[in-house]
């Protein structure tokens, strides 16, 4: 059976996400746009800057119901709507939650990872909601009609670092508005870890020096998101330092980090020290 990670209801705002100004623009005229037909949104970027956060902020700041569904998990067409299953020795249609989100008025759908499905033809027929016509026959269900002002979100991840992706079909993309998430300049990230970790701004500077050597160290630059950053000044605000939260938060070659790590060593003292010592646990 296709999972889907929630259910249809109103998401909770995130009262520390920031967006520039212009794609906040960009996301109320798609608001307005949805009362005249439904939309698609492509949204892109690197891992951890902030695509499903921006799709449940959406939802919230619109007070609409919204469900996710994990497009990697479809291992064979039309599996977004249904499946056959057998019960007492007799095959029945067990009906998914797709097509209950996509006949919701003003629902918004997050199609995760929609460049990452088990099976090629499993997107086929996201074409036809996708379209003009909005609508698609299923023999079990009869014809299934996309309900007004519902918004489609497309996530994805794009970059050589990450497996399994497919090219996204020119004619499913040409079906999108797109929005091009990335990292949050300085003092915008500084200010999600202060106020989603507790850290001081002493911490957020630091913890942002070590991020910013890692994403422009000329050797092997490391993609540090700001999921990463945040895990960082978690671990920090809990009583551990700079180096054990960058060291514990980050999957980053040896070499890379200790690099950073001397080009710091005078500025930031908590990278002084001896080596590790082991105790019984």
């Amino acid at each position: 059976m296709l999972k889907h990670s929630e259910q249809l209801e109103l998401p909770i705002a995130d009262p520390y996400f920031f967006l520039p100004r212009m794609v906040i623009d960009h996301l109320e005229r798609i608001e307005k746009l949805s009362s005249r037909h439904p939309v698609n949104v492509l949204v892109t970027g690197k891992q951890g800057c902030g695509k499903s956060t921006l799709v449940r902020q959406f939802a919230a700041h619109y007070n609409r119901p919204m469900s996710t569904f994990q497009v990697g998990l479809l291992s064979e067409p039309g599996q977004l709507f249904g499946d056959e299953r057998l019960r007492n020795g007799e095959t029945f249609y067990q009906e998914f939650l797709f097509p209950k989100a996509i006949t919701t008025p003003k629902c918004v759908i997050h199609l995760e990872e929609i460049n990452r499905p088990e099976h090629p033809k499993a997107l086929n027929e996201l074409y036809s909601v996708l379209s003009e016509d909005r609508s698609i026959w299923i023999d079990e269900l009869g014809l299934v009609k996309v309900a007004e002002g519902v918004v489609f979100f497309a996530s994805l991840n794009e970059g050589a670092e990450f497996t399994g992706l497919d090219p996204l079909d020119a004619a499913l993309q040409d079906r999108f508005y797109t929005i091009q998430m990335e990292y949050l300049p300085w003092e915008a990230e500084k200010q999600v870890l202060m106020l989603k970790a507790g850290v001081s701004e002493e911490q957020a500077d630091n913890i942002l020096r070590v991020v910013t050597a890692l994403r422009e160290n000329p050797q092997q630059s490391v993609a540090v998101s700001t999921r990463h950053s945040l895990m960082i000044a978690e671990l920090m605000a809990v009583g551990a330092g700079l180096k054990e939260s960058t060291i514990f938060s980050l999957q980053v070659s040896k070499d890379a980090l200790e690099s950073v790590l001397v080009s710091l060593h005078f500025e930031l003292g908590d990278f002084s020290g001896s080596s590790d010592t082991y105790e019984l646990f």
